[in-house]
C-alpha cells in the first residue's frame, strides 16, 4: 500500500516534521525560487523554510518569464548566493548598514549547485541584484544529505544565517528545529536511504 503522506510537510507520516514547525514574522520577504527536482525531494528544506517564515513565498520553476520575474521581484531585492568570480561585480549588503535597512525581499535559490548556476544563467536579471553572501568557516548539521566540498549549508541554514543577521531584532534560531527533528527522525529509520547530495555543491561564502 502506498504510504500516508503528510499534506503540509509532504514526508511519510512516520518521519513528519510539522508538530516541531514554527512561525516566525519576518519583516523581510523570502522569496524562494525552487527548482522543480528540489519540490520532490524528500529532504526539502526550502519548503520548511516557507512554513516557518510568515512573509515568504515560494516559486516551483527552472525558468520564469521575464513579466513574471518582474511581477516578484520588489524594488528592494537582493540575492542569496555566494559572490562567485563569474558572477558580475555588485553591490554587497552588509547587516546594519542602511541599504541593508532598507532590504524588502531576500530572493533564494533552491537547487543543487549546478542547477542554481544554470538557474542564473537563465536569469541575468537576479545576477544583478544586490547580493548577500557568507565570509568564514561555515558548518551544516544536515547529515542526511551531504555535499562534496567542505563549507556548505542547505537552504534552510543559509535563509537563518542570513535572516538573522538582516533582522537582528527577530530570532531565527528556532526555525532549525523542525530541521533537527526531520535530521533525528530519518536518523533513526531502520535501512536510511542512501545519502543524496545536498543541495549546495560549492562553499557558502567567498
Amino acid at each position: 500500500m502506498p504510504r500516508e503522506i503528510c499534506p503540509t510537510c509532504q514526508r511519510p507520516l512516520k518521519v513528519c516534521y510539522c508538530s516541531a514547525l514554527v512561525h516566525i514574522p519576518n519583516r523581510i520577504r523570502v522569496l524562494i525560487i525552487q527548482h522543480p527536482l528540489e519540490q520532490k525531494h524528500p529532504f526539502n528544506t526550502g519548503r520548511m523554510a516557507h512554513l516557518c517564515l510568515d512573509n515568504s513565498e515560494m516559486v516551483v520553476a527552472e525558468q520564469l518569464s521575464e513579466e513574471a520575474l518582474a511581477q516578484l521581484l520588489k524594488p528592494r531585492s537582493a540575492l542569496l548566493y555566494p559572490s562567485l568570480s563569474w558572477l558580475p561585480e555588485v553591490e554587497q549588503l552588509k547587516p546594519g548598514t542602511q541599504q541593508a535597512e532598507a532590504l524588502e525581499q531576500l530572493v533564494v535559490i533552491d537547487a543543487t549547485w549546478r542547477k542554481s548556476k544554470k538557474m542564473l544563467h537563465l536569469h541575468p536579471v537576479l545576477q544583478r541584484l544586490p547580493r548577500v553572501s557568507f565570509a568564514g568557516q561555515l558548518h551544516s548539521n544536515y547529515q542526511i544529505r551531504h555535499s562534496s566540498l567542505e563549507n556548505s549549508l542547505s537552504t534552510l541554514e543559509s535563509i537563518v544565517l542570513a535572516m538573522q543577521e538582516l533582522e537582528p531584532e527577530h530570532d531565527f534560531a528556532p526555525i532549525l528545529e523542525p530541521f533537527e527533528k526531520m535530521i533525528s527522525l530519518q536518523a533513526n529509520l531502520s535501512g536510511t536511504e542512501k545519502p543524496e547530495m545536498e543541495n549546495r555543491s560549492e562553499p557558502f561564502g567567498k
